[in-house]
């Protein structure tokens, strides 16, 4: 008897091609979750949100290839744990990434706890991510893809042992041509359609307006000031900068200007050469550790700090406050509060967490 797998299905290329590959082994049935109503993104309720068509694409996939689909409510979740997570890290001076928010609370909790109460074995998705057992250890480990320019082991370092245990990610075992290809030789109507680059709830990118739309509120304008605290002029307000930013200031020095702190206590934004958004230095909490149970002393590793980087040699310690210090062999660029760090062994994912 074939084991029950549950495929969250997003409507685009790597979650079809994911079913190709489940239901020739597997009895499969796939989900499209509702993340949110038009309201929660500042959508006139008359305009047809993107989501929909995805939706359709989704059951036109699940059709064809002959297995039951279902769309799933999920807007209270979401709302909840990512969308108002991201609003206040923004609102705390923070840059926070709201995938990884999804995952965590989303995907792979409350969605993962569906797929368990209708008696499926697993719970499988698009994500481009291997997961191995380590026979020896007995411990799961989540590894990169195979295919380097489509990872998405940064944001899935979150995942716990109980989790890896009923979670397949098949598409981690092929490159993103084969997918392609394998979409356009089943005919799929989505084998042409282009991956998604924004945040879903943000489709126009314009960060601020939407934490103005979302709050109801406008947030104050405040100073740019230098590292000794002398004003240079006035800024539109915290919500529309990030670490590391020098375009779109608004501010003419005489000399390239980039953000290197954002202090919503004074409601202040500090301005700085390039330079001073080098460290070698920083602080994670939340860490959450895979193919180790707990660190007990330094260790030698590589880490990201952004999604699409390359790793960089480190060590990383352990503090009493359960957070872990990362020391990095060379200066890093633009650490940034809210973003994750994640640390790496070859190709083996070792844990992460949020940058403080």
């Amino acid at each position: 008897m074939k084991k029950k797998v549950m495929l969250a299905m997003s409507g685009g290329v790597d979650s079809s091609v994911a079913l190709l590959l489940l239901k020739e082994k597997y009895d499969v049935i796939g989900v499209t979750l509702k993340l949110y109503d038009n309201a929660d993104i500042g959508i006139k309720p008359s305009k047809t949100c993107c989501s929909l068509t995805d939706v359709e694409d989704a059951k036109s996939v699940a059709a064809k290839c002959g297995i039951d689909h279902y769309t799933f409510n999920f807007t209270d979740y979401f709302k909840e744990n990512v969308i108002e997570r991201f609003v206040y890290a923004y609102l705390d001076g923070e840059t926070p990434n709201p995938c990884i928010d999804c995952n965590r609370y989303v995907k792979f909790d409350e969605m993962l706890r569906r797929a368990v109460s209708l008696e499926c074995d697993f719970l499988a998705t698009g994500h481009y991510a291997r997961i191995e057992k380590d026979e020896i250890t007995g411990r799961y480990l989540l590894k990169k893809a195979v295919d380097d320019t489509k990872d998405q082991s940064y944001v899935l370092y979150n995942l716990t042992q109980e989790q890896l245990s009923k979670i397949l990610f098949p598409m981690g075992g092929i490159k993103k041509t084969e997918a392609r290809q394998l979409a356009d030789s089943s005919r799929l109507i989505n084998a042409s359609k282009p991956d998604s680059q924004d945040i879903c709830f943000v489709p126009d990118g314009d960060y601020a307006q939407f934490i103005k739309t979302h709050t109801g509120k406008s947030l104050p304008c405040g100073n740019f000031v230098d590292k000794n605290g002398n004003v240079l002029g006035r800024h539109k307000g915290i919500t529309h900068y990030t670490i590391g930013q020098r375009k779109g200031l608004g501010i003419a020095l005489g000399k390239p200007a980039y953000v290197v702190d954002i202090n919503p206590d004074n409601n202040t934004v500090v301005l700085g050469d390039e330079n001073d958004l080098f460290s070698t230095t920083l602080t994670a909490k939340d860490v959450n550790f895979i193919s180790i149970n707990r660190l007990e002393s330094p260790l030698k590793l590589k880490a990201r700090t952004r999604y699409k980087q390359t790793e960089q040699p480190c060590t990383i310690f352990p503090n009493e406050d359960s957070t872990v210090t990362v020391v990095f062999d060379n200066p890093g660029r633009a650490f940034t509060p809210g973003q994750a760090v994640v640390f790496y062994d070859g190709d083996i994912v070792v844990g992460g967490g949020t940058i403080i």
